[in-house]
């Protein structure tokens, strides 16, 4: 049995789950950050993503995604889960430092893996550390299994002088996005049956907080948006090189009637 700290109890026990509310934001982040910058040994592990949000951003996009951990009426941890189409995400996943080990972190995955059943997603997935059984082990027991490594790199970045490849989508008038929406939605859809990232672009562009754009034909996307947020940067430099992702697939049930 493990315990928590200052007092006995059964693992996981007196822990509740319940959507998260914006007046959680404040500690969910505070834990996100902490749990996070302890984790890659960063002295002040606060201060580990800088001014990026990560948060307050995925609980906009969709609150009824997001969940909080509460243990003796204090907010511990929290998850938040994305829906394009066909295939879930969810992350970033986190616990008060203090209270690793004691099952709250599976406790969050319980209404990741409910939503991702209602939706019928064909593929499910995450990104963690390659380095950390406690992870990999965590992930195992709700069915993902690591995959491959991903590198992570960086690089400087200076205004352009040449013509851009790309428009903007909130430089599109609005009459003509929900053709782009489209397709990029074909693009999406060509590499990964039913990926659809409408949700995203539509809850990028609402926040206002990044870019959503798309590589574009005179006719037609190439690629599909992508959101940058080039005025947040890590206070630190990363502790690791790669991450690993995890997936989880299913074969996707024929509907039926009756």
């Amino acid at each position: 049995m493990r315990t928590t700290t200052g007092s006995q109890r059964p693992t996981g026990a007196g822990v509740s789950i319940h959507p998260l509310r914006e007046e959680h934001l404040d500690t969910a982040n505070r834990i996100m950050r902490t749990a996070f910058g302890t984790f890659l040994g960063i002295p002040e592990p606060i201060t580990v993503f800088g001014d990026a949000e990560y948060v307050r951003p995925r609980f906009t996009a969709e609150p009824s995604w997001a969940f909080v951990a509460e243990l003796d009426d204090e907010v511990v941890g929290s998850n938040f889960v994305t829906n394009w189409g066909s295939f879930g995400y969810f992350g970033p996943i986190t616990v008060r430092p203090d209270l690793w080990g004691q099952g709250i972190a599976s406790h969050l995955m319980r209404p990741v893996m409910e939503l991702f059943d209602r939706w019928q997603v064909r593929q499910a997935g995450l990104f963690t550390f390659p380095q950390s059984p406690r992870h990999i082990g965590l992930y195992q027991k709700f069915g993902f299994w690591p995959q491959y490594l991903t590198p992570l790199m960086e690089k400087p970045v200076s205004p352009g002088t040449g013509n851009r490849g790309y428009s903007t989508y909130s430089g599109t008038p609005e009459t003509e996005r929900g053709d782009i929406v489209r397709g990029c939605f074909e693009v999406t859809d060509a590499v990964f049956d039913g990926l659809d990232l409408t949700h995203e672009i539509n809850a990028t562009q609402a926040q206002g907080s990044a870019t959503p754009c798309s590589c574009m034909t005179t006719r037609s996307p190439l690629g599909s948006p992508c959101a940058t947020a080039a005025r947040a940067r890590p206070a630190v430099a990363r502790a690791s090189s790669s991450s690993e992702r995890c997936v989880r697939s299913r074969t996707r049930p024929s509907s039926s009637n009756g």
